[in-house]
């Protein structure tokens, strides 16, 4: 055999077989490589770079017998032919990516005979590795352990991106090394985070900003503070009043408390407007508030600054979410993203604004803000935002372990993905339907990830991929607890605080005799 190119070929694995086409190469090996990985097809007029999509065991004596095997038979060829070395052989397939040189797929397939090699170490570190200082390094080839994988951030913010997998299988943890890597180059991200899983976190090291939802009434907009009050869209008569009270309270403040300026609004209505209807659905609305005040009174507050100004750029900022309920969240989400939206347009126009550099957008629970089956004032903005954002530096990277949940306009605008384990086929289905990225056969390796890998596809990186995403050596609070030493060191304190009562009675009891 005749001497290859090291930089592109590595071991001889195989033989191309008939029924071989452009986009799939059919071929057999006694070593073959495993699913994943990389290989080059030896044709006659370039190198063709594929990925191993399947791999099978067949036997030369099995294939001679009839189709059902008798399993007295088997027992008998165990120990001898299917034991013969040469017996067994594997047939593989792979999906082809294009020439080694530029990508380009070929019209032509390879043809049968053609030789197969694993593609070199030093072939896929030219196509995976750091290529600009617009790329961040994430982990190595769940298949190649030395050959590690950059992606570029350019292309991730302006083309959006979505993490997806279910519970525990390595989420956070992605999303804690793109935030570090980005932070380490100076940029700037923003997490929506609904568990607290980063607010105790030491991400960015040491720059950290963490923001706690306290909001200005007055400046939420009128549908952020009637979806906050909890008036339905078809209550049309308290929405007349409350749209009145609201704008009466805009124009005339009494006494710097724009809640109460409403109240006074609608008890005026409450009191002298001359339809029924009207002041019926005032005392309605009045009702309402009170229980707003209830339930969200520690998150209003007339003289807090706008959360817009609270950012810090070159860090980590984490909104903190954890203390409201979803109703809440949905408001403050809405409230930040129309909010940044409208100060990257102004800065993009040259005006005076809040938010004079790009930003990252981390949506935690992305199907809750963002839910196909109903309307929510997040899921509007976040639409908005995937659709304009790329012109004015604003980029999502949405974060869900229940995809098939989350509505697929958004989903769809997420160009890039990092698509850990998934096993319900509903959502594998709902991921391959939003992306067109996600093959068949990438599809099919979903369900075998382990922990921490992940399939990368998308313009952020040159060719779809299955990462070993690295591990995030710092602190988080989404890791699982350990149930077991926390009942432990619970019962070990109670004995240590039991031990301590029974010797101050003990000794109490020897002091009065």
């Amino acid at each position: 055999m005749e001497e290859k190119n090291k930089d592109i070929y590595g071991e001889h694995v195989g033989y191309v077989v008939d029924n071989s086409t452009p986009s799939y190469v059919k071929f057999v090996s006694t070593n073959p490589p495993p699913v994943g990985d990389y290989v080059v097809v030896d044709r006659h007029d370039k190198p063709i770079l594929g990925f191993v999509e399947s791999v099978g065991t067949r036997s030369i004596t099995l294939s001679s017998l009839p189709g059902s095997y008798d399993p007295q038979i088997l027992d008998r060829l165990r120990g001898e032919a299917l034991r013969t070395p040469g017996d067994t052989f594997f047939e593989c397939t792979a999906y082809l990516l294009g020439d080694v040189e530029n990508l380009e797929m070929t019209r032509i397939p390879p043809l049968p005979g053609d030789l197969v090699y694993r593609a070199s170490d030093t072939l896929l570190s030219s196509i995976f590795g750091p290529r600009g200082k617009e790329y961040v390094e994430i982990g190595v080839l769940v298949t190649r352990p030395s050959v590690k994988v950059s992606i570029n951030i350019n292309r991730m913010v302006t083309r959006h991106a979505a993490i997806l997998a279910i519970t525990g299988a390595g989420k956070s943890n992605t999303v804690s090394i793109i935030a570090e890597r980005i932070v380490e180059i100076g940029g700037t991200l923003l997490v929506f985070d609904f568990h607290g899983e980063y607010v105790y976190s030491d991400l960015g090291k040491g720059r950290l900003n963490v923001i706690e939802p306290l909001v200005s009434p007055r400046l939420l907009s009128f549908s952020e503070l009637q979806s906050l009050l909890g008036i339905p869209y078809n209550a049309y008569r308290q929405e007349y009043v409350f749209r009145q009270a609201y704008r009466s309270a805009r124009e005339k403040i009494e006494h710097g408390e724009f809640i109460e300026d409403i109240r006074r609004e609608l008890e005026r209505i409450s009191l002298n407007d001359n339809s029924r209807e009207n002041r019926r659905a005032a005392i309605g609305v009045i009702n309402r508030i009170e229980v707003l005040k209830e339930r969200y009174g520690e998150i209003l507050e007339d003289t807090a600054p706008r959360l817009i100004d609270l950012l810090r750029p070159g860090y980590v900022n984490v909104l903190n979410l954890s203390r409201v309920d979803e109703e809440a969240a949905d408001v403050i989400v809405s409230h930040m993203l129309r909010t940044m939206l409208y100060e990257r347009k102004r800065h993009k126009l040259g005006e005076k604004s809040k938010l004079q550099y790009p930003i990252l957008l981390v949506i935690e629970e992305a199907h809750i803000l963002a839910p196909k089956d109903r309307d929510t004032s997040s899921k509007y903005w976040l639409a908005r935002i995937a659709r304009e954002g790329r012109k004015f530096g604003l980029g999502l990277l949405l974060v869900s372990q229940r995809p098939k949940i989350l509505d697929p306009n958004v989903l769809s605008q997420a160009n890039n993905m990092f698509v850990l384990k998934l096993v319900e086929p509903s959502d594998q289905r709902h991921v391959q339907a939003a992306s067109e990225s996600l093959s068949d056969n990438l599809l099919a390796q979903l369900p075998s990830l382990n922990i921490g890998e992940a399939v990368v596809i998308g313009p952020m990186i040159r060719l779809p991929a299955l990462v070993k995403i690295y591990k995030y050596k710092g602190r988080l609070g989404g890791t699982d607890p350990d149930i077991v030493e926390e009942w432990t060191r619970y019962r070990e304190e109670i004995y240590k605080d039991s031990r301590v009562v029974d010797d101050i009675i003990s000794q109490t009891e020897k002091y009065w005799g």
